[in-house]
């Protein structure tokens, strides 16, 4: 057996449809913690454009994401196995600069959250004000959602949301969000 047949996500296939809201788990993305100067010319290289310099926004590079976490941390998110490419590509560089390129792809699984009642959903467990003026889509934060610490993303208008929560709160995460789900069940 291959490493690849024994992989397991933390919530193994969870998906809860229902008219009103959507709650799924999108496993294996690719996960970079990146330090780095935002207006370095050769990371912007590497990613295809350059590192949003706005708090809490997204930047589409190449088929990758990159968030805003701090004035000087991305989170880079892309495919499933694009990370030690990336990283090593960042490496390089990064060389003679101060920064850094880490893996941490194996820290999180994405809960995605759409439909109509997704915002209605997020808001009993979430202190941010996610009305469309204050959050939209390309906008993400650091933050809690009953009680997991979460980077919370909104993706597009939908609206649709991703959550890449820990591995040791995913379980507990998705049981609080179905559980808060129950009454836009048909």
């Amino acid at each position: 057996m291959t490493a690849d047949q024994l992989r397991r996500s933390p919530l193994d296939g969870l998906v809860l449809e229902a008219p009103a809201v959507r709650i799924a788990e999108l496993p294996f993305s690719a996960e970079v913690n990146l330090r780095a100067d935002p207006s370095d010319t050769a990371v912007a290289e590497v990613l295809g454009g350059l590192l949003p310099s706005e708090p809490n926004t997204v930047a589409a590079l190449r088929g990758r994401h990159a968030l805003w976490l701090g004035p000087d941390e991305w989170l880079v998110v892309g495919p499933d196995g694009d990370a030690p490419e990336l990283v090593g590509r960042l490496h390089a560089a990064l060389a003679g600069s101060r920064g850094s390129a880490v893996d941490v792809s194996a820290n999180r699984t994405t809960i995605e959250v759409s439909g109509e009642r997704a915002t209605d959903l997020l808001e009993k467990g979430c202190q941010l004000d996610l009305h469309p003026r204050a959050f939209a889509a390309g906008h993400c934060a650091q933050t809690m959602v009953a009680k997991a610490q979460v980077i919370l993303w909104q993706t597009d208008q939908t609206p649709t949301y991703r959550l890449l929560v820990r591995g040791s709160f995913a379980g507990y995460l998705a049981a609080w969000l179905t559980d808060a789900a129950r009454e836009y069940l048909p």
